[in-house]
């Protein structure tokens, strides 16, 4: 059973940085394919981020492109999510989910707010 765990959310002033970690057990991490999402209070989910097996990466959410950055440490079994210059908009649940032979995976999700 793949288990992903999600940390490193919490509370920050506008144009703070947070990195985001997601600790994923039970399988091969290097075989998935890892995402970030997030979810706003009455939004639907969104996707953030992609990083491919090897460890190349596509930010897919326009409002984050230039300020979040994804990454992945295959030997550490880890995705991160470094965001800088947070803003009010950032607030959201992040979500990381890996997708592979074994189907689709989700963390718990973990909570993003960007208040002063």
């Amino acid at each position: 059973q793949v288990q992903l765990v999600e940390s490193g959310g919490g509370l920050v002033q506008p144009g703070g940085s947070l990195r985001l970690s997601c600790a994923v057990s039970g399988s091969t991490f290097s075989t998935y394919t890892m995402n970030w999402y997030r979810q706003a209070p009455g939004k639907e989910r969104e996707l953030v981020a992609f990083v491919a097996r090897g460890g190349s990466t596509l930010t897919t959410a326009t409002s984050v492109k230039g300020r979040f950055t994804a990454s992945r440490d295959n030997a550490k079994n880890t995705l991160y999510l470094q965001m800088d210059s947070l803003n009010r908009d950032d607030t959201a649940v992040y979500y990381c989910n890996a997708r592979g032979p074994g189907g689709s995976y989700w963390g718990q999700g973990t909570q993003v707010t960007v208040s002063s």
